[in-house]
């Protein structure tokens, strides 16, 4: 292993999105050496797609607290959600994004030139008593804006970012620390070990195990599969969410903010259906309320279209100004991709891959946390996750419209903060395991050696993609899903002999595709095995066969892992400071 470069860090931040950024932006403020991998150039992470906003009680708009913002986000996550962390993010919202503001991030005004807030999905005043309107805005942009601003503020700082490195495997020793990862070179094939006292996993979603979905091709839930791997189990990814509004046929995200500027859906009767299914905030429901809505309408033959598979989302009543100066991005990816200029006709739209709730288990000080014989939460030594791949758990079963932003924010930042405790507890680097090194390279080796007989990796990806679409969806049944495990678990085992056919060193583009296959492969089965695991309908996970939500025997997390399968632990129903909300019906 001599030969194989090596650098040291203090702390190893593995993706450049939004928790990424905000993250390392933390640690260079406080001296700390560190280095940010990223499979693509920063401001090309999958942060830059986010459109609506970032929620936070700030009140410009109308009046608004914390709390307010908090029970939504329990009621919002059907209860799921750990409630100490939900109130630690509400309560640190107003600070993050004014932290944002003095970073450069250009959010849109109001006349008065406070920061713009519009309405969201699932966001109430008072405790469910009216539409608050808490989500500030960049226009439609506001992922894009954070994520150039995040960037701008890190070269200042002058962190050191390794662009175009993938990263392969975590490094541990046997006493369970994790002492940094194996990464490589995409544009040379250079191989390179990273060591780092500490190390943050912030490498986003895996939408992409889903035929139509609302996530970049980027998106293969890396972080994860080296966590499983590394024996660290994934929590509650059965919570899958389907965005109401993709672009029906192609899965491009339309922004809820579409509808919380006061559009609206249409089925093929030209009725408003959302009526039916949430007479008091009708389209600016949760987003799982609004999915199964459509799903609902199209399975009854009130779709639109020649196959009666899309509704129409409806903006031409706001007029073009309005359009153009609130909805740029929306206005011209429907022109660009459908032909359709929103400002003058609907836009199908239908369902479609868009979220993780679940991802790898953490506390809010965005410590990796895994059960310890009886303890269901202990820290992995120098181990930090943050972002869509982390769970701690603030979105329980669903995610509100507007917290993701402020998840990889707040998260980012506490992950950042208690790293420097951590570091001045843990000055030295620990020796490397050697063996740990060689397990990485031979995984990483494996994809070097010919192998005329095995599958093409393409052909086993859209395999993949096909299969979680068909079984495990917005609506799911025991039959299906007992399917579905069967089915992924015969393909995981095909993986193992999977081929590629460029051998080369430079942009090696298939090694990457199909490292990323495996990872897609373990979240996959995660995601197959709990959805099938848990008999009721929670959130985004929607059971035809228990079609009511079982507080008595699933008011629990689930956690999957490789070696031990499936196991559970309690949800943290106490909250830091205030009382706790009890778990009730959840209606809109």
């Amino acid at each position: 292993m001599s030969q194989i470069q090596r650098r040291q860090f203090d702390t190893l931040i593995i993706g450049a999105g939004g928790g990424g950024l905000r993250a390392s932006l933390q640690l260079a403020a406080a001296d700390v050496n560190v280095a940010v991998v990223s499979k693509v150039f920063p401001i090309r992470s999958h942060t830059v797609a986010a459109q609506g906003g970032v929620n936070a009680a700030l009140a410009n708009v109308i009046n608004d607290n914390w709390h307010w913002h908090m029970f939504d986000t329990v009621k919002g996550g059907d209860y799921l959600g750990d409630q100490d962390a939900i109130e630690y993010m509400c309560r640190a919202a107003p600070k993050a994004v004014y932290e944002l503001e003095h970073f450069g991030v250009p959010f849109s005004r109001l006349d008065n030139g406070k920061i713009y807030q519009r309405a969201f999905g699932g966001q109430s005043l008072n405790f469910g008593d009216g539409q608050a309107i808490r989500t500030c805005a960049a226009a439609d942009r506001t992922g894009h804006a954070i994520l150039h601003s995040l960037y701008q503020q890190n070269i200042r700082a002058k962190t050191h970012f390794f662009d175009e490195y993938f990263a392969v495997d975590l490094l541990k020793d046997n006493e369970g620390h994790v002492l940094g990862a194996l990464v490589f070179n995409i544009q040379n094939g250079e191989v390179l070990v990273i060591e780092a006292k500490t190390t943050l996993l912030a490498t986003g979603g895996a939408g992409q195990q889903f035929k139509n979905t609302t996530n970049a091709l980027i998106n293969t839930g890396d972080g994860m599969g080296m966590a499983l791997r590394a024996g660290i189990p994934l929590q509650d990814l059965e919570f899958f969410q389907f965005h109401p509004t993709g672009v029906a046929g192609h899965g491009m995200l339309i922004t809820e903010a579409a509808r919380g500027e006061g559009g609206y859906l249409l089925n093929s009767e030209n009725e408003r259906f959302m009526e039916r299914y949430a007479p008091s905030v009708k389209d600016l429901a949760c987003r799982d309320v609004v999915s199964r809505a459509i799903m609902t309408e199209l399975r009854e033959g009130r779709g639109c279209g020649p196959n009666k598979d899309y509704v129409l989302l409806r903006l031409d009543h706001l007029g073009e100004e309005v359009v153009q100066k609130r909805l740029p991005g929306i206005r011209q990816t429907s022109i660009t991709f459908l032909g359709i200029d929103p400002a003058k006709a609907p836009i199908p739209v239908s369902p479609t891959a868009h979220y993780m709730m679940g991802g790898i288990p953490t506390n809010r000080f965005g410590q990796v946390v895994v059960p310890v014989k009886d303890t269901p939460e202990e820290p992995v030594a120098g181990l930090y996750a943050a972002g869509e791949c982390a769970c701690v758990s603030v979105h329980g079963g669903n995610r509100l419209g507007g917290n993701s932003l402020l998840d990889i924010l707040v998260f980012g930042r506490a992950a950042g903060n208690h790293i420097i405790e951590y570091l001045q507890e843990n000055r030295y680097h620990r020796p490397m395991d050697e063996s740990s090194v060689e397990a990485a390279m031979q995984r990483l080796q494996r994809w070097e050696n010919p192998n005329p007989d095995g599958e093409p990796v393409a052909a086993l990806r859209a395999e993949l993609k096909q299969l979680m679409e068909s079984h495990c969806s917005v609506y799911r049944t025991d039959e299906v899903l007992r399917e579905g495990v069967e089915k992924i678990e015969q393909l995981a085992e095909r993986i193992k002999n999977a081929r590629i056919d460029d051998h080369s060193s430079v942009f090696n583009t298939a090694k990457v595709e199909a490292l990323e296959l495996e990872n897609l492969m373990y979240v996959a089965l995660a995601t197959m095995h709990s959805a099938y695991a848990r008999k009721e309908s929670r959130g985004a996970h929607s059971r035809i066969d228990y079609p009511d939500r079982d507080d008595k025997n699933w008011m629990r997390h689930t956690l999957y892992s490789l070696e031990h399968g499936l196991d559970y632990k309690p949800v943290r129903t106490k909250p830091i400071t205030v009382d706790s909300f009890p778990p009730k019906a959840r209606t809109y």
